[in-house]
């Protein structure tokens, strides 16, 4: 082997991809790179001779790739990194392998084949397995680009995915066929006209906001008491704000709770945070963690309105798989690092739609923010505001903070809501604008963050009301080729038959 041959069968064009991949993402970028990574893991599918070798190709994408992007989960050891990696490279081991079975079709068929794919793949890594995880869906790469980003409103962050990944396979075939590339580039065209000209952001009323990021005494370790004194941070900063001005001040995930500071099971903690709400004359949106028993608890943001009463709260649903929750536990016993998760989050139960003096506010709670769905389905339900209350303690130095705004970023562009994204110590914002991101704390920084944001008053967005309508299209298109291959074959020809030419 010679030459690209070579460079496409070894496996080294589709690590190279990973790696490039990796660079579209935050805290990298520029999100072009997409593009050009997906286009060169394609080709390396399409040129690698054989199943065995594109097989190879897509484990050896996927494994860089991932790897390359979330080592961060590593800080909690390598039973958490090296599974998930495993996991979410099957999914483009197995893509590559049934690719590489269109490899022979027509460049048009062809670029069905890899779009509508990778669309199915993007679909089910998001729900698949427990729950699924969204990291690395190429719609996230187009972000930064605030036109087309705009066009989120229609077609979702993974409508996008679909237009990178048409732009990605039309580059492949460019040399035979130019109309796939063509019509990637006029929808990119259109997209970024429709996000200029109607973008969808909140047209409300003003809202005053304190996002009350008080980190903690230990940023990436776990110290004695550490959930008590990260309370009394909280408690402290929100303390020196100055009464009479805020509407809505939040605190974010884990910002409470534990065995001594849970509003709900501890009186004088409830007291003092409904004394600062008082004091503030403003609803105080709190973040914790309440044990139910031994071996139950749940993930809440728990709502003060401004005469200290609690008055709602919600109870995070999607839980984190070996953080929140250990799957089929009696099946990992023999894993020691598993003890540090000694209980198992129970779920809540829908949306929650928080009824405030000027407005509906909706929240989500960290890993939540990065699936569409859960936002999706609160703002469905009237919220004009989201709050992304979050955590990232085991990790406040690595680029999840960045990543995750990266994607809440999608939501307020999906959905054409302002959010507010809290964190103790990854980095807090006010996303305005359809997904324009603010002023930022720093990280593991224990500071006060205040802006104003505007409440959504208009209708749904296209998206709000369709979701993933596009993916499954591109799903669809290819399912009735599929289709179509398999009644030919079914139905036969007689041996004689001349050669219509139909393919």
């Amino acid at each position: 082997m010679a030459g690209p041959v070579f460079f496409a069968r070894s496996g080294i064009g589709a690590a190279l991809a990973g790696g490039l991949l990796v660079l579209a993402f935050p805290p990298f970028g520029p999100g072009l790179l997409a593009i050009p990574a997906v286009a060169l893991f394609l080709w390396s599918v399409r040129n690698s001779g054989g199943s065995g070798r594109a097989t190879f190709n897509g484990a050896v994408f996927g494994l860089v790739f991932f790897a390359a992007l979330f080592p961060w989960i590593g800080e909690l050891g390598l039973i958490a990194l090296v599974p998930l990696v495993i996991s979410q490279a099957a999914f483009t081991t197995g893509y590559a392998w049934l690719l590489h079975r269109a490899s022979s079709w027509p460049p048009g068929r062809w670029v069905l084949a890899a779009v509508g794919g990778w669309a199915a793949m993007e679909l089910v890594r998001e729900r698949f397995p427990m729950g699924g995880f969204p990291w690395g869906m190429l719609g996230y790469t187009v972000g930064e680009f605030r036109w087309i980003r705009g066009s989120a409103q229609w077609i979702g962050t993974s409508g996008l995915s679909v237009v990178v990944a048409l732009g990605a396979a039309g580059l492949v075939v460019a040399g035979r066929t130019r109309a796939p590339l063509l019509m990637a580039g006029l929808a990119t065209i259109v997209l970024t006209l429709g996000g200029w000209l109607a973008p969808a952001v909140a047209e409300g009323d003003e809202v005053t906001v304190a996002i009350v990021q008080g980190s903690t005494p230990c940023p990436g370790d776990h110290c004695p008491d550490e959930r008590f004194l990260t309370y009394q941070s909280h408690l402290a900063l929100t303390a020196s704000l100055p009464a009479g001005e805020l509407e809505l001040v939040v605190w974010p995930e884990g910002s409470t709770g534990g065995l001594r500071a849970d509003p709900v099971l501890h009186p004088d903690v409830g007291a003092a945070i409904g004394e600062q709400a008082r004091r503030l004359d403003a609803f105080l949106l709190v973040g914790g963690d309440r044990p139910l028993n031994d071996e139950e608890w749940v993930n809440v943001n728990v709502l003060f309105d401004p005469d200290g009463d609690i008055v709602d709260e919600y109870r995070k649903r999607h839980p984190v798989p070996f953080g929140e929750y250990v799957p089929a536990r009696p099946l990992f016993t023999w894993v020691d690092e598993l003890a540090a998760v000694p209980r198992d989050l129970i779920r809540g139960q829908g949306a929650k739609v928080f009824q405030l003096d000027f407005g509906q506010v909706g929240s989500v709670i960290s890993f939540e923010g990065s699936f569409a769905r859960y936002a999706r389905d609160t703002i469905a339900q009237g919220a004009g505001l989201l709050v992304v209350a979050t955590n990232e303690g085991s990790y406040p130095y690595s680029p999840a903070s960045d990543q995750l705004i990266g994607m809440t970023r999608m939501r307020a562009a999906e959905l054409g809501v302002d959010i507010v994204h809290a964190a103790v110590t990854g980095r807090s914002a006010f996303i305005t604008n359809g997904g324009m991101i603010g002023p930022t704390t720093g990280l593991a920084t224990a500071e006060v963050l205040t802006g104003t944001v505007r409440l959504r008053t208009g209708g749904p967005t296209l998206y709000t009301r369709w979701g993933d309508w596009v993916p499954l299209l591109a799903v669809a298109a290819l399912a009735i080729r599929l289709t179509q291959i398999g009644i030919k074959r079914a139905g036969g020809h007689p041996k004689a038959a001349p050669d219509t030419g139909s393919r």
